[in-house]
């Protein structure tokens, strides 16, 4: 039996942009998880386009991103990968890999927290 869509839900991104096209300011909503205009310095959005077999994607960060906090985005977004990657597929030898690897990450980057 086929699945019929019985709700849509939105994800709106505003993005403000400088005479040069960077972004200087981002604000997204998501009505469904009551998130109204809430502020963001990154986003990496990727989409799966399933005819082309290949992934589609927008990188955007604003100018008063510090590497610092770019150094901790890309951590945190790769852990998140390892944790969908598993949830999405049952791999857990290589999630567990994945996650190895952040750990690496995040100690050449010097961004480890503090025990």
């Amino acid at each position: 039996m086929e699945e019929i869509v019985s709700k849509r839900s939105s994800i709106n991104v505003q993005i403000g942009l400088n005479a040069n096209n960077l972004p200087l300011e981002m604000h997204w909503s998501a009505e469904d998880g009551g998130i109204t205009n809430a502020p963001a310095k990154a986003m990496m959005l990727s989409l799966w386009n399933a005819e082309e077999k290949n992934t589609m994607k927008i990188d955007l960060w604003t100018k008063d991103l510090s590497v610092e906090e770019m150094k901790q985005f890309f951590h945190q977004t790769l852990l998140t990968m390892a944790d969908t990657f598993e949830k999405a597929t049952g791999e857990i030898n290589i999630s567990e890999d994945l996650r190895d690897y952040c750990y690496h990450f995040a100690e050449k980057m010097e961004i480890m927290p503090e025990k």
